[in-house]
């Protein structure tokens, strides 16, 4: 495919609250909303489908996205809480204390929604995706990928077009069974990144490495985000080489390194509130740094 600059990108799924509970500071991220930001920071027609609780975490989410360019009426409000993810940072990387999905798991676009799914160039599923939603696309034949993050095999692949999955930063790890497995299961291609030790490329024909950019890392949270939403406008939208396409995707990760949450944002003090709401796992978490 080669749409160009006026391709039209969606992504759908997940948004949250990232609260680093050792700092007590938050930004809004999501795999979902961090992808589609950075195609809109990229200069790309970009949509974001996803939902929010009726709360006030929402209106924080939905103020920082409209600050990033994306319009906030393609955002459901629904009866529930909003997305937040407690996290500390380790020497720059991320430590997952509780992730709370809200609404936004296994969000289902409305028709209306769907059939701009339809008319797009591409569409991107971030994690915890809905299983219909994944038939949907498969059988109208609608140009999308997946990420699976850390859990590959929770959802069918048969006929997925491009999944993304995390795999092992450790060297002595093989990464060439996870992508075998992948393809195996019916996704025809399969990129897999793997932190600083870089990524992995699969159509079937070739199993192609690029490393990771050597650089002083601020924060990862979002690396991986930035990463695929550049691999999808590169080698998916403007038809460059997997090689050239996950080259560009490692430089976009890294950029993200070099900053605090998914994308540029004002760093926000964890409210009153919000602590409150999730003491237990913030008290549980302090006693150990």
């Amino acid at each position: 495919m080669n749409a160009g600059e006026n391709a039209r990108l969606v992504a759908v799924g997940d948004n949250c609250l990232d609260v680093y509970v050792d700092r007590n500071t938050m930004a809004v991220g999501g795999n979902a909303l961090n992808v589609a930001v950075q195609w809109h920071r990229a200069g790309r027609n970009a949509r974001y489908f996803g939902a929010v609780g009726q709360d006030t975490e929402a209106e924080v989410l939905l103020e920082e996205m409209a600050n990033a360019g994306l319009s906030v009426d393609d955002v459901e409000r629904r009866t529930g809480k909003t997305a937040v993810t407690l996290l500390r940072e380790s020497n720059g990387d991320r430590q997952f204390l509780l992730e709370d999905l809200g609404v936004g798991r296994g969000y289902l676009p409305s028709d209306d929604c769907f059939a701009d799914l339809s008319r797009a160039d591409w569409v991107h599923l971030g994690t915890h995706s809905n299983l219909e939603l994944i038939r949907r696309l498969v059988s109208h034949r609608i140009p999308f990928s997946i990420d699976v993050s850390t859990r590959p095999f929770d959802l069918p692949l048969e006929g997925v077009p491009l999944v993304f999955a995390s795999g092992p930063e450790d060297p002595t790890q093989a990464v060439a069974p996870l992508v075998e497995a992948l393809l195996a299961s019916g996704a025809q291609r399969a990129v897999v990144t793997c932190g600083g030790r870089g990524a992995f490329f699969s159509d079937r024909t070739v199993l192609q490495a690029v490393p990771a950019r050597r650089i002083p890392v601020v924060d990862t949270c979002g690396a991986g985000d930035s990463f695929i939403a550049r691999f999808i406008s590169a080698y998916c939208i403007e038809g460059q080489s997997h090689v050239d396409a996950m080259t560009a995707a490692t430089r976009a990760a890294a950029d993200t390194c070099q900053h605090k949450g998914g994308f540029p944002q004002d760093m926000r003090e964890a409210p009153a509130w919000l602590r409150t709401k999730y003491a237990s796992v913030i008290d549980a978490a302090k006693e150990s740094f």
